[in-house]
């Protein structure tokens, strides 16, 4: 039998490491903003064909040759297709870039394939509907566990799931790391594993009330963490490992994305334990809190 992991033990220590995060990941959103990619800020994708596989590195050195340093390069399709993204309004900036970069392409030109601009107005657009769509989901999150649960465990799952968000958007706007769509949805994939992995706990805590009758909620939450352990651990260590496969060989175009991920997957981890159920804890909730009314009995017919 596995002996029981007094987690509860260090959770003031915990909590207070989680406000030092938290804060810092406040301040550094507040002092220092995110580094909005192209799907929100607006700007000009290109997309080139070349005769002969293209050398992603060496159009990127090309690009800043000739002066357009901000330029992202990624592979796209075929070994000779390429896709190029940049800040900018003017709606030439597409051909100019194609231009330069036939002038400095030697044996192996690029041709135009495509020239999209998408306007600043598209861009924010964009985001408030990617952050309103984020606000829905941790609303449908709550709505769901206050039914399927009980509301105390309801606000447990918000805070630790709010605490996953803050930390990783923290972290991203620390390293001015591009935030964009893909980065968004890694984000709310976020959610969606961290919420998985807090109701394994709160389930396991749930049917703990039925068995340990006389156990607190701390010794409760303890034996629960404990039982749930080895399954967390192994989900978690299993995700990481799919996930840094993704930022070793996954590129530029997934970066942003599986790292997101491997933030968001240890904080989800992290708050499961530290984080929703702590807030058990604060809420003192009991037994009473899970049992429903009892009916009313019957009225007996005593007479002889």
């Amino acid at each position: 039998m596995l002996r029981t992991i007094n987690f509860m033990g260090v959770r003031n220590v915990a909590f207070g490491f989680t406000m030092v995060l938290t804060v810092l990941a406040l301040f550094s959103f507040a002092t220092k903003g995110m580094n909005w990619g192209l799907d929100f800020t607006g700007g000009t994708l290109i997309e080139l064909t070349y005769e002969r596989p293209a050398d992603v590195t060496k159009v990127r050195e090309q690009l800043a040759t000739s002066g357009y340093h901000e330029a992202i390069v990624q592979s796209f399709g075929a070994t000779t297709d390429l896709l190029v993204r940049m800040p900018g309004e003017d709606p030439q900036l597409g051909h100019q870039v194609a231009e330069a970069l036939q002038k400095v392409g030697g044996d192996n030109p690029a041709s135009v394939k495509r020239v999209e601009f998408v306007g600043p107005q598209v861009g924010e657009e964009l985001r408030d509907q990617g952050g309103l769509g984020m606000l829905m989901a941790l609303a449908g999150i709550m709505i769901y566990l206050a039914f399927r649960f009980q509301w105390k465990f309801a606000v447990g799952a918000i805070v630790s799931l709010i605490h996953d968000v803050i930390v990783t958007i923290g972290i991203l706007s620390f390293f001015q790391i591009t935030f964009d769509l893909t980065v968004l949805a890694a984000v709310l994939a976020i959610i969606g594993y961290s919420l998985n992995d807090t109701i394994v706990v709160f389930d396991r805590v749930r049917e703990n009330f039925r068995v340990l009758r006389k156990a607190s909620l701390i010794e409760n939450i303890n034996v629960s963490t404990t039982q749930t352990l080895l399954r967390t651990m192994a989900t978690s260590i299993s995700t990481l490992l799919a996930i840094a496969a993704l930022m070793i060989f996954g590129g530029d175009n997934l970066w942003g994305f599986s790292l997101a991920l491997f933030i968001g997957v240890l904080a989800g981890t992290y708050s499961s334990i530290y984080i929703a159920n702590v807030v058990l804890i604060w809420l003192n909730l009991n037994s009473e809190d899970l049992i429903p009314p009892a009916a009313a009995d019957k009225e007996v017919d005593d007479r002889p």
